[in-house]
């Protein structure tokens, strides 16, 4: 496995790679859900590449960048186990030089959800990922559904931009109880930990609903808040029924939807989604 810190040495190293590359990028803090998306990368092409950048553009003034955590011995110990072929660890100077004042800003899709309550977080989502796809050129990129808007902005601006590659969407991995993986679960004391399962429970018995033919939008959202509700720890952002394309939400649902919502167990904020 190559690791590289500069851009000339990681577009040195992707020419050395022929054949179809795949993409995985991450911030760092790796777990079994990252490591998911590599072992697909891996099996679907040739190489396999890695990106670890905590990017500070998408965190907000309250949020946790400086806490954030960064064990990168460890991080790529588990990239050369699993066989990545190269790993592009950049300084936030070198992505973002003296003087930046390019971004990517992709609109309708952003401004719910996530974009409503992490004013610019997008424009910093979007910003880097394209930095990424410039930098590696890669053929594949692969994104976990956990961070179902960001899937959903990623695809928008690859096609509005005509990058000429493969988003690849992987599913959610979870605890056996259900809890999401994230690296965020790690600030969550053992009582946290016990409340943060609410999410899936509330997720879980608005898929019921749905299976059960209910098709009402306000309802599965009735049904999720009462389910969060009944936590005591448990503080929601928000609590959605949308279109998984347009994220608007739905009152009627004639397709499929996206069931979505972010809650602050504690001082952590998770998010959390199933695709129906």
């Amino acid at each position: 496995m190559q690791t590289v810190v500069s851009l000339s040495d990681l577009r040195r190293a992707r020419q050395n790679l022929p054949g179809v590359f795949g993409l995985v990028p991450t911030m760092g803090a790796l777990h079994a859900g990252h490591l998911s998306l590599v072992r697909r990368a891996k099996a679907e092409n040739d190489h396999a590449g890695v990106s670890i950048f905590v990017n500070p553009t998408q965190f907000g003034p309250r949020e946790d960048l400086s806490k954030y955590p960064r064990p990168l011995e460890r991080d790529l110990q588990l990239l050369s186990d699993a066989g990545v072929d190269l790993v592009w660890t950049p300084t936030p100077d070198s992505v973002y030089p003296p003087g930046f004042q390019t971004w990517v800003e992709v609109e309708n899709v952003t401004r719910p959800f996530e974009g409503a309550h992490r004013p610019g977080h997008f424009r910093g989502v979007a910003t880097v990922v394209a930095k990424l796809f410039n930098a590696f050129t890669p053929d594949r990129a692969y994104f976990g559904q956990k961070d179902a808007q960001q899937v959903v902005v990623i695809k928008r601006m690859a096609a509005d931009l005509n990058f000429p590659l493969e988003i690849v969407v992987c599913p959610t991995v979870r605890e056996p109880d259900g809890l999401a993986l994230s690296s965020r679960n790690a600030y969550l004391s053992s009582d946290e930990r016990k409340a943060a399962t609410v999410l899936y429970r509330a997720l879980s018995a608005a898929k019921v609903a749905f299976e059960q033919g209910e098709r009402g939008g306000g309802r599965l959202r009735e049904i999720m808040t009462s389910t969060l509700a009944a936590e005591p720890l448990a503080r929601p952002d928000y609590v959605s029924a949308a279109d998984p394309e347009t994220l608007a939400e739905l009152d009627q649902i004639h397709g499929g939807v996206l069931l979505s919502m972010a809650v602050r167990i504690g001082a952590t904020r998770l998010i959390d989604n199933f695709l129906l």
